[in-house]
């Protein structure tokens, strides 16, 4: 017999949701869950003394965004202050700082918490949690109906495994976990890497009095243009110039189509660019061209290094970074640049495979992250399977965002979540925006779980593979967006699309590939009694559908004359 639930249609029921992580996804979590949610407990682990993510964490000389400012930030609050084309991380920190102050999201945040276990209980359909304050070494238990993971791929660095690498006696630091104190002046330094972080550290470290830097580069690499350089050529700035001068700031402040016009030209030459993923386009063919020719003109003082470093690749197959500066660099008088490979450490000295040894008072290493998209904690799902377990041999994942087997769980910024041209932080809005509405449907339905079906996973992860074939990212390259360490032949890092593809597919979830799990018997209990909460005092506004920007006007005329239901896409 259906007892009548006696509540509003809007069913407020309590739920606990935690977050894993305080970077740009865990904050934007904390600005729209309690926007858009009502009766949530959220609370947002972070295991740094401080929110920021990478941006916390980095700090290395030179660490900078790489894409231009104006597209990594929030769409809703965009920053007209940057200081440069390319934002120092200190500013992006601080702007996230500021975000978050702004939007009250440091009264969910826990900080120098760290999560070292998540297990799903599937009696009392919840999450177990075990969280260690680093500070105190304290463990604390806590539970949730909603597990959300905000940690990011690219935060658990890891060192060279070059035989006696532990023995060396010098100076020793990573670029994530940098040694703010050490005088680099009149030093000898190896570096060892060539990606995004190698790339930033060499130049700058060149300028400092006295030192002598012995650049280890592995791996060939593209360096391309600054991307949206186009974009400022159509609005009159220099390329060259990177930093923003006191009036051009000022113009973004004051004039707020100028300063839309800018931002939608940057994001237009990010969205427009799509094409050079692809094998043999058109677009692709071009960029090797442009970018072979610019590499060998600046690398011209020391033609041997053009060789070394120009890959066979496809533009794109590993990260492409813009690199200001660092060819520059390379063919200066006290930096020297090695492609032999390194066979092993002495306690002063690199040791190379041709018989050489190169002598140093400091090593650098710039040699990336553990990109596997395993935690380096264990997270349990039904039946006692991990998560670790489940993504072996590679991660496969329901729109990157869930997995079988793991109810009310969803990452941002998981597997297939980055991507090669367009705004990762749209990518972060849009994944955000899905999840709530996830936890909006548990909520006002009386629904206990939900879960990706594993055909869907499986669906998903055949069409990545196929999508994948006819890129550039799966040409002969080592890159953290490949699976086994980068050097699978699945791609587990990117979008199987654009950013704009992303945006149009999660604008609205497809219940039908879900399953549910109900509270009661009769699935339509959630009607309540009758009410809504509008109707009770203090609750809301009784009329709220007159309100403007609530009623959907038509444009007059026939439909094929309306430019912006041709040019948008259709809202859902």
């Amino acid at each position: 017999m259906l007892t009548i639930k006696d509540e509003p249609v809007e069913n407020l029921r309590p739920l606990k949701v935690r977050v894993i992580g305080a970077g740009y996804s865990g904050i934007y979590l904390g600005i729209r869950i309690p926007q858009r949610l009502r009766n949530v407990d959220l609370q947002i682990y972070e295991k740094n003394e401080g929110i920021g993510g990478t941006w916390w964490e980095n700090r290395y000389p030179g660490c900078a965004c790489d894409i231009p400012s104006h597209s990594y930030q929030y769409s809703f609050d965009p920053n007209p202050n940057w200081s440069a084309f390319y934002a120092p991380a200190k500013e992006i920190c601080a702007y996230l700082h500021g975000i978050a102050d702004k939007y009250g999201v440091m009264r969910h945040v826990k900080l120098s918490h760290k999560i070292t276990s998540c297990k799903w209980n599937d009696y009392t359909k919840k999450w177990e949690l075990t969280v260690e304050n680093v500070k105190t070494g304290e463990t604390i238990n806590d539970d949730a109906d909603v597990l959300l993971s905000a940690r990011g791929n690219l935060n658990d660095f890891v060192w060279p495994k070059i035989p006696g690498f532990e023995t060396f006696k010098g100076e020793v630091m990573h670029s994530a976990a940098w040694n703010q104190q050490y005088d680099f002046k009149n030093k000898r330094v190896g570096v060892i890497g060539g990606g995004s972080s190698s790339i930033q550290i060499v130049p700058n470290l060149q300028k400092v009095e006295g030192i002598q830097l012995s650049c280890f580069v592995r791996s060939r690499t593209w360096i391309s243009n600054p991307f949206g350089d186009s974009a400022m050529e159509k609005l009159g700035l220099d390329p060259a110039k990177l930093d923003f001068s006191p009036e051009q700031r000022e113009e973004f402040a004051n004039n707020p189509q100028r300063f839309l016009e800018f931002r939608k030209l940057i994001e237009v030459d990010g969205n427009t660019i799509h094409g050079v993923t692809f094998k043999d386009s058109d677009m692709q063919t071009e960029a090797v061209k442009s970018f072979r020719a610019m590499m060998k003109k600046r690398l011209a003082k020391k033609p041997e290094i053009v060789d070394a470093l120009t890959p066979s690749f496809s533009v794109g197959c590993r990260r492409l970074t813009p690199g200001p500066g660092y060819l520059e660099a390379l063919v200066e008088d006290n930096v020297d640049f090695i492609s032999t490979p390194i066979s092993s450490i002495s306690p002063t000295s690199i040791n190379l495979s041709d018989g050489r040894n190169i002598e140093i008072d400091a090593l650098v290493c710039a040699t990336g992250f553990n990109s596997s998209s395993r935690p380096p904690f264990e997270i349990y799902g039904k039946n006692g399977v991990s998560l670790q377990k489940r993504f072996t041999p590679y991660p496969e994942t329901y729109l990157t965002m869930g997995v079988d087997g793991f109810p009310n769980f969803f990452m941002m910024l998981g597997p297939n979540s980055a991507i090669g041209s367009g705004s990762l932080t749209m990518m972060i809005e849009t994944e955000g925006d899905y999840i709530i509405k996830c936890i909006r449907k548990l909520q006002k339905e009386d629904y206990t779980t939900i879960t990706p079906k594993l055909a869907r996973v499986k669906d998903f992860s055949e069409y990545c593979a196929e999508y994948f074939k006819k890129t550039v990212y799966m040409d002969e390259c080592n890159s953290w967006y490949r699976s086994e360490g980068g050097k699978g032949d699945r791609i587990t890092g990117l979008w199987p699309g654009s950013t704009l593809h992303c945006l149009e597919t999660l604008r609205a979830p497809r219940w039908e590939d879900y399953e549910f799990e109900s509270r009661e018997e009769n699935r339509l209990r959630w009607l309540g009694n009758g009410w809504s909460v509008t109707q009770v005092e203090g609750g809301g506004d009784p009329a709220w559908y007159l309100e403007p920007g609530m009623v959907d006007v038509p444009r007059e005329g026939r439909p094929e004359d309306d430019e912006v239901g041709r040019l948008r896409p259709w809202s859902y």
